[in-house]
């Protein structure tokens, strides 16, 4: 689990006194086991707590983890140094980037290990890449694509071929994948 030293506590909760509606603070990482992972501490506030959020209560706060990040905040710390302009809270989580899926996790892991691992990878020759945006209720994939993707004229040859191809052989809960990215900017692209 995630290590918050003594004084980062005393830091944030020195931080937590100055805000009147904070319940404490929520740990989590977004896009979490891809690249992009980025490891978050945020002001919890009533209305922030998510219904699988692990809840632990330190001894001048509260904190409460994000149970999607939980696999990726193994070995977490977040420390805080005084320094001669004040200091600096430091979050380290050397598992953050780290792809951690199996068939229990959820869709939106899976679909972005699939991305990050297999489709990215080739699509970084031409110096593309394509991420999720979202999932909708009827399990469609909505994807992004940036660099030499974007308004390449072979971007419907490479969604319908290899990013939908193999993302439903790999998430077979998927009903198709949806391009929402505006290809008229063709600055970048490589066809």
């Amino acid at each position: 689990m995630i290590t918050i030293t003594e004084s980062a506590q005393d830091y944030l909760a020195e931080l937590l006194a100055k805000q009147d509606d904070a319940l404490g603070v929520r740990v989590f990482i977004n896009q979490p086991g891809t690249p992009r992972a980025e490891t978050c501490i945020a002001y919890c506030r009533e209305g922030d707590v998510q219904e699988n959020d692990q809840e632990h209560a330190l001894e001048k706060f509260r904190v409460w983890y994000d149970v999607r990040s939980l696999p990726f905040l193994e070995d977490a710390l977040v420390d805080y140094s005084k320094d001669r302009m004040g200091g600096q809270l430091t979050i380290k989580a050397p598992n953050a980037k780290m792809p951690r899926v199996n068939d229990d996790s959820p869709i939106e892991d899976r679909i972005n290990y699939v991305l990050y691992n297999e489709v990215n990878p080739a699509l970084a020759a031409h110096g593309g890449e394509v991420s999720l945006m979202e999932i909708t209720d009827e399990m469609v994939a909505v994807l992004q694509f940036g660099g030499g993707c974007q308004g390449c004229s072979a971007v419907d040859m490479t969604l319908k071929d290899g990013v939908e191809k193999t993302l439903m052989e790999q998430v077979p809960q998927l009903t198709g994948v949806r391009d929402i990215t505006d290809h008229t900017d063709t600055s970048q692209a490589y066809y």
